[in-house]
């Protein structure tokens, strides 16, 4: 159980709160490549960290990220022409660079003016289908980083973006949650639910394991210089034991391991009560489909999922099936993951009160990775650099879904965690 004060430091994320401060240490994601299709493309209005940017292609390819109001008179530039090499104000016609450069004042004709402004934009990579930007101070910018799924064949990565009313914690938490997987979505995990409970088998199967009819999992964790990772136990025979390694890392990511993919996570939060949850699919051995994954998900009708948000609300019980709950024919009256975690999150409201709540032994992961949140958040406030800000190769932190025996020790497998990324003293 947390204090009100301690909910407050960890959910608030605007500008000036220790949080905020914190993670305006780190780049961010802010947009998908596919949002901005091609060159000269509609621009973006896009919130971060409880501010407000517009983010925009021009004709040459190149991504800017700005504030999102104009230095001359405080338009919104999101309702700008984008065009000739810039985004230009269609109040006055004020146009800018990517990087700011003002380019033209149709309204002024004295040129001194453009020598002198300058809009504010943001330093600005684009790499395996994100928009990263950097918004803390700008002597501080970290090295850029770089994933285990940046390796991996175009073909054998996808991007799933999900807007969700809720504050990221809730969303992080419910990722960094091992002991619900095989309750929430025992429709796509539990052989004991699909055999006895007469619940229909996905059509996607390749989660379904004996494991999961464990749900009780023994939690052990590690701290990492990224943050931690854990392991969620599950016995599967009196000899056999599955093992599943969740690496969470700073300041809000996460890497679930699948049967032959593995999902990074960027819960990226967009203000205190909208998160921004970027999905990144990569496998080592196979080509992977976006249609697939928004059925995995749940993310293929409307009513659930439009314009990347997620759309369910209160008015019709997130539209829950409750016939095929009373029928046994689904656990939760909801199908796929990302669906079930985004009604779980949503349902608790935009930011939930953890003074109220009863933990026990399985959620001990929920508990360190606030414990590491507050830390980097102390890091920061004492001047020093937050957790794994200064982490360039990211590419050796993986999880693993793997069964070993009854006397045998997951912590080998999971030595390029500690071993690459070893703990700041």
């Amino acid at each position: 159980m947390l204090s009100q004060e301690q909910n407050e430091r960890l959910t608030r994320v605007g500008k000036g709160t220790p949080m905020g401060t914190m993670m305006r240490r780190y780049w961010h994601p802010i947009a998908a490549s596919s949002e901005l299709p091609h060159p000269d493309s509609d621009p973006l209005r896009a919130k971060l960290l409880g501010e407000t940017f517009v983010v925009f292609r021009d004709t040459s390819g190149k991504v800017g990220v700005m504030d999102e109001l104009c230095l001359h008179r405080g338009a919104s530039m999101a309702i700008g022409r984008v065009e000739e090499g810039g985004i230009r104000c269609i109040y006055h016609g004020w146009k800018f660079a990517v990087d700011g450069t003002l380019l033209d004042t149709p309204n002024h004709a004295d040129p001194k003016v453009k020598e002198r402004l300058k809009a504010k934009a943001y330093p600005v990579r684009e790499q395996s289908g994100l928009i990263w930007t950097y918004i803390g101070p700008k002597e501080k910018e970290p090295p850029f980083r770089h994933f285990a799924y940046d390796k991996v064949p175009e073909a054998n990565r996808i991007i799933l973006k999900l807007v969700v009313k809720a504050n990221y914690l809730q969303m992080w938490e419910g990722g960094t949650d091992s002991s619900h997987v095989g309750i929430l979505h025992s429709n796509v995990t539990r052989p004991g639910w699909l055999a006895e409970g007469g619940g229909k088998a996905p059509e996607i199967n390749d989660m379904v394991s004996s494991a999961w009819d464990d749900m009780s999992p023994k939690l052990e964790i590690e701290n990492t210089g990224f943050g931690f990772h854990y392991v969620g136990i599950r016995r599967m025979t009196d000899a056999t034991r599955n093992v599943r390694l969740v690496p969470l890392f700073m300041p809000n990511g996460r890497i679930i391991q699948f049967p032959d993919f593995y999902t990074t996570v960027f819960d990226t939060p967009l203000d205190d009560t909208t998160t921004a949850s970027y999905l990144v699919d990569a496998s080592d051995t196979r080509a992977l489909n976006l249609d697939e994954r928004r059925k995995r998900s749940g993310l293929q009708e409307e009513r659930y999922y439009k314009n990347n948000e997620f759309v369910a609300t209160w008015a019709d019980c997130f539209g829950q099936d409750r016939p095929a709950m009373r029928d046994k024919e689904s656990w939760s009256g909801f199908h796929g993951i990302t669906q079930e975690d985004a009604v779980i999150s949503t349902s608790m409201g935009p930011i939930y009160d953890r003074s109220t709540e009863h933990l026990v032994a399985s959620d001990a992961a929920i508990v360190r990775l606030r414990q590491r949140l507050l830390d980097s958040v102390q890091l920061s406030e004492e001047g020093k650099d937050p957790l794994g800000v200064d982490y360039e190769d990211m590419t050796h932190m993986i999880g693993f879904d793997r069964d070993i025996g009854e006397s045998d020790s997951w912590k080998p497998y999971a030595a390029h965690n500690t071993s690459r990324y070893p703990v700041q003293e």
